[in-house]
């Protein structure tokens, strides 16, 4: 029983380690300076990956990703700042790059639609309440003296 429980925790914890995410950052990107290259990691956790969706382009191994960031490099050493480096890629890959995407301009519907959404259902679910605890409750009427007799008549058969 022992080695049973000591063979699932081990398997646990092979999980937690292999699901850890792997940075794809090849040793010829990799950027003498440790500043520069901190901020091109940091960098690089912001910006999505074209091809694999919702990856970093810092954990994909796609080429479209090593071009990226080649490119945020290339820029960093360059002498761009961080906004400066993002506005670029921003401008040629378009919004979609950004694995947090901005709240101004057209994104703000985006941003908004789902509580929007949430308290228009809220809404009709309250006045739907409401208005069937107002509804006039019907009798319960009783059968009809016509219906007892014939009840009568198909319960006697």
């Amino acid at each position: 029983m022992r080695l049973f429980a000591f063979c699932i925790i081990l398997a646990s914890l092979a999980a937690i380690l292999l699901s850890v995410p792997a940075h794809a950052v090849q040793p010829d990107e990799v950027l003498e300076d440790p500043a520069l290259e901190a901020r091109a990691r940091e960098l690089s956790k912001d910006l999505r990956c074209l091809v694999c969706r919702n990856e970093s382009i810092d954990e994909s191994n796609a080429d479209l990703a090593r071009d990226l960031r080649l490119l945020v490099r290339e820029r960093l050493v360059e002498g761009d700042s961080n906004e400066e480096v993002i506005d670029f890629v921003v401008d040629r890959y378009g919004e979609y790059v950004l694995l947090r995407p901005t709240t101004s301009g057209a994104n703000w519907m985006l941003w908004a639609a789902g509580p929007i959404m949430l308290l228009i259902a809220g809404g009709m679910g309250f006045v739907y309440l409401r208005r069937r605890e107002q509804a006039p409750r019907s009798a319960e009427a009783g059968l009809s003296e016509d219906e007892r007799k014939r009840l009568q008549e198909i319960l006697d058969e």
